[in-house]
């Protein structure tokens, strides 16, 4: 079993951010009492599985948010102590916790480790201190690399970060700067995600308007490539869109997600996905603190109005149309015989043997057998790809 628990609060709230997330202080979290409401959802939806949740064992579990760095370790070891006794590891656990460099330091790292974390992914986004303040982050240049270096003497056995490129102006050689000055500090493994600009924020109000800078397509598939070489020559392996690794040091939790694998939500604002009759339930936690913290208490996890905003069954059809979205995602691609058989629907329809054949002779699609995968030159159409294929 995978397991998602959000923490809902950050210092500040980026422009460019579309997730949950709520600007605050320390001193206004209420440390004790979110932890308490999760331990009371996590409770709940064991009760409330419709399957034998036994049968799960834990494979990994994902702090994010939000800032989970601001949660006090004591309060992620309750929770990870939890979900180790409810869901007995087959082996051991990776167990991140997303961080940002204004709230991360070796002490804090250290605290995380004590508290059963064996993997950081710091939110760098940029190492150029005028790119920062305009993606509206706390932390300047020195202040990133100070985080990962704090990081990295902790012990912690593995770290990540995050960058962010094709921002304003930004030329591919600048990104692949950035990248490999990360990669000197001893990374093994790197998220690098185009700005995008997502309709709801601070950014996406200032596109509209004609306000925002902004790097053209041309860019963005440039950087995208200069990046792929770059980070190859130095032996990490670009296994899915964005990200890339040192073998072996792949991200196994958002590896589960790419692979259409089942999760547990926790928290406000969390999604899940779990086997349900048919097919498989998706849920969506309350978005507001307060409304998630006082449903907790009410003994009701997945029908809509408590814990859970709204519950969506998936059928077959649906799943398999997600795995393929998420399945093109990675650099192999994914078996869509196999998932159909598993699934229990039919592969090729002749409307999707069609599409297939389109996207083959374009140049956007390889078929191996019963495997598709998106070649990298057209990784940059991938989700359109994907949508063909529905």
């Amino acid at each position: 079993m995978q397991v998602y628990v959000h923490f809902p609060w950050c210092l500040e709230k980026c422009p460019y951010c579309d997730f949950v997330s709520y600007r605050t202080t320390r001193e206004a979290i209420d440390q004790v009492g979110y932890t308490d409401a999760v331990l009371r959802e996590l409770d709940l939806r064991l009760a409330d599985f419709r399957i034998e949740h036994a049968s799960f064992t834990l494979e990994s579990i994902f702090f994010g948010g939000g800032t989970p760095s601001l949660w006090e370790p004591s309060q992620l070891a309750r929770v990870i102590a939890a979900l180790r006794a409810a869901f007995p590891p087959s082996r051991e656990p990776e167990i991140t916790a997303e961080c940002n460099p204004s709230s991360l330091d070796q002490a804090r790292a250290e605290g995380l480790l004590a508290a059963g974390v064996n993997r950081l992914s710091i939110g760098v986004q940029s190492l150029h201190d005028e790119r920062l303040r305009f993606l509206g982050r706390l932390h300047d240049a020195q202040g990133a690399l100070r985080s990962v270096r704090g990081a990295l003497a902790s012990g912690m056995p593995r770290v990540s970060a995050d960058l962010i490129y094709a921002v304003a102006d930004q030329r591919p050689d600048e990104a692949v700067d950035e990248a490999s000055r990360l990669l000197d500090e001893g990374l093994t493994h790197l998220s690098a995600y185009s700005l995008t600009i997502e309709a709801g924020t601070r950014f996406g109000e200032l596109a509209r308007r004609g306000r925002l800078p902004l790097a053209d397509d041309g860019a963005m598939v440039a950087s995208f490539h200069a990046l792929h070489d770059a980070l190859g020559a130095r032996g990490l392996a670009h296994y899915e869109i964005s990200n890339y690794a040192v073998p072996g040091q792949e991200a196994r939790h958002n590896l589960g997600y790419w692979k259409g694998r089942a999760y547990l939500g926790l928290g406000c604002a969390a999604v899940g996905m779990i086997p349900g009759p048919q097919g498989a339930l998706r849920y969506r936690n309350q978005p507001l603190p307060e409304r998630y913290l006082q449903a907790t208490q009410g003994g009701v996890a997945n029908d809509p109005g408590g814990i859970a905003e709204s519950v969506e069954p998936l059928d077959a059809s649906t799943l398999l149309r997600e795995r393929i979205m998420l399945g093109l995602r990675l650099a192999e691609g994914f078996d869509l015989e196999a998932a159909a058989a598993e699934l229990g629907v039919e592969p090729w329809p002749a409307e999707r043997r069609r599409a297939a054949e389109r996207m083959i002779q374009r140049g956007r699609l390889v078929r191996e057998g019963g495997r598709l995968r998106v070649p990298l030159s057209a990784w940059a159409l991938a989700d359109g790809t994907a949508a063909e294929l529905f």
